[in-house]
């Protein structure tokens, strides 16, 4: 589980630059200066255009204002921006998402990495029958920026899935909390249908059934390499802050023989019940954070100079093998040999290409 303060919005993970440098080409286009856009960000001209950059999300709602404010807030821009967000804006993840046997599971995927996003709004799927409801939550968003960021995101979302499924229009309704503007045209051009506004929660009302076909595009293999890597990007970018990091630090240094709370909280100078409190104002529990030290650690060993698995359950303070390997399949679905036999074959596959 991710650490994050309970005034800490989800977006405050670290996020990839793309999305700020596709907002600043829009800006450009349309008539702004890069340092105009940038002013504020802490963001170079020559660090936009590295793809290897990570940024806050702050930084980016900052470009956010000042195209707004430069551009006077047109209406329904974020609908306009919206639609530079193709698959292919999401690395890996767009890789993961693209490669899915079918819509349905390329939303589960995007919903499971959904930090990899640039989303500032948060999705949430309700099932109702034949109709799948995707809701938007904008509550975390600074009030006078929620309107672009829900358009820009639902427009996001739709040009995504036009991009792996253009059959048939997949959105049935779309719900809009804002008030009715003066045009609707750039809304239904987009969308497809005339939104209903002043509505109780962002939402777009899918289909169902064209959420269940196959895609043609469906790769089981690359859609299982992508998701490893999705998932290594993500625990890279939720490097943890605050107590929980010198907690993750402190179990990672002795693994061996995983201190218990007790004990942690005695290292770091405090009792084992501030220690559990200020854990769970971070968002965290030491369970979680052992469980995360130990199979970070488990996976480095499995891949690494070979152990055998008794080596490495105790290497992880495991008092037997039999809980280290209940506790590995618990955490990937599979046994620590398994999981060592499906590197192998994959490091196989790749040298024989």
């Amino acid at each position: 589980m991710e650490s994050r303060s309970p005034t800490m919005p989800r977006w405050s993970v670290e996020r990839n630059v793309t999305s700020m440098c596709l907002m600043a080409d829009f800006s450009v286009a349309h008539g702004l200066t890069l340092p105009a856009v940038l002013a504020g960000t802490g963001i170079t001209e020559a660090q936009l255009m590295d793809p290897d950059l990570l940024v806050r999300g702050e930084q980016e709602l900052r470009l956010i204002r000042n195209m707004l404010d430069r551009l006077g807030d047109p209406p329904a821009l974020g609908i306009e921006v919206g639609q530079c967000y193709h698959f292919t804006a999401f690395g890996v993840l767009g890789l993961a998402i693209f490669s899915n046997q079918t819509l349905r599971a390329a939303l589960d995927v995007a919903l499971q990495y959904f930090d990899l996003t640039f989303a500032f709004t948060t999705f949430r799927v309700e099932e109702s029958g034949q109709q799948t409801r995707l809701v938007l939550d904008d509550e975390d968003i600074p009030e006078g920026l929620r309107q672009f960021n829900v358009e820009r995101d639902m427009t996001a979302f739709l040009t995504v899935v036009r991009d792996l499924f253009v059959a048939a229009p997949i959105q049935e309704a779309v719900h809009l909390r804002l008030a009715r503007p003066d045009s609707t045209e750039p809304y239904r051009r987009v969308f497809g249908v005339e939104p209903a506004f002043g509505m109780p929660h962002n939402a777009i009302l899918l289909d169902s059934k064209l959420l269940a076909e196959r895609l043609p595009q469906a790769n089981a293999l690359a859609q299982s390499a992508a998701r490893d890597q999705c998932r290594k990007l993500l625990d890279a970018r939720r490097a943890r802050i605050g107590l929980a990091a010198r907690v993750r630090d402190l179990l990672a240094a002795r693994c061996a023989e995983m201190p218990d709370m007790t004990a942690a909280a005695g290292s770091l100078f405090m009792t084992a019940r501030t220690l559990r409190r200020r854990l769970q104002d971070e968002g965290t529990t030491y369970a979680e954070l052992r469980d995360e030290v130990r199979q970070t650690l488990a996976e480095a060993f499995l891949s690494g100079p070979h152990q055998s698995i008794d080596q490495i359950a105790a290497r992880l303070g495991y008092a037997e093998a039999t809980s280290f390997i209940n506790a590995f399949r618990r955490w990937r679905g599979q046994t620590p040999h398994a999981f060592r036999l499906a590197l192998r074959t994959a490091s196989y596959g790749s040298e024989r290409r």
